[in-house]
């Protein structure tokens, strides 16, 4: 199997139409993305002033936010009826770049302040980070050059989402009190 199938698996569609199958995981990913990013403005009201007074605490809310965001426009995107899957990718691709621009720039940021002794584990959190929202951008140029296979690529993407707002999410609600 040559690597280009892997990343961009052949054009196809599911039971003759393209998108069967996929709705109840994406209505699924549109209500858990928006309850969670909920719970998230809920925790940061909680310790605002703690997560206020150190600016990485801030980026942390922002990004938790951010690919949190990226999976319920996805999602929400994916369910628009009569899209071709080219127009789709295209839609993917976008908001894909623009979470994982969002998220880079903070990591970024915090990767050139955040003190030298923390620097090594905090490299944990840039690759959960850069997980949540690169499978994005594979699943817009997927959908754009190889049709509906593509979507397969947000998998990966929505896990990675949910893994890196829950463990933000924790450092801005627990680990904020200790």
């Amino acid at each position: 199997m040559s690597l280009q199938y892997v990343l961009f698996p052949i054009k196809g569609k599911e039971n003759g139409r393209p998108m069967s199958g996929w709705n109840n995981f994406f209505v699924a990913q549109v209500g858990a993305s928006a309850a969670l990013a909920g719970l998230v403005f809920v925790g940061v009201s909680i310790n605002l002033t703690k997560i206020v007074a150190v600016p990485r605490l801030v980026g942390y809310a922002l990004e938790a936010l951010v690919v949190l965001l990226d999976v319920l426009v996805v999602s929400s995107l994916m369910l628009a009826p009569g899209q071709p899957p080219a127009l789709l990718g295209s839609e993917v691709l976008v908001v894909g770049l623009g979470a994982w621009l969002l998220v880079s720039v903070r990591q970024g940021h915090n990767v050139r302040t955040i003190e030298r002794q923390y620097r090594r584990a905090y490299l944990s959190t840039v690759g959960l980070g850069q997980a949540a929202t690169l499978p994005f951008l594979l699943a817009g140029l997927a959908l754009i050059a190889r049709g509906v296979d593509g979507l397969y690529w947000i998998i990966p993407g929505v896990v990675c989402s949910f893994l890196d707002a829950f463990y933000l999410a924790w450092v801005l609600l627990i680990e904020i009190n200790r």
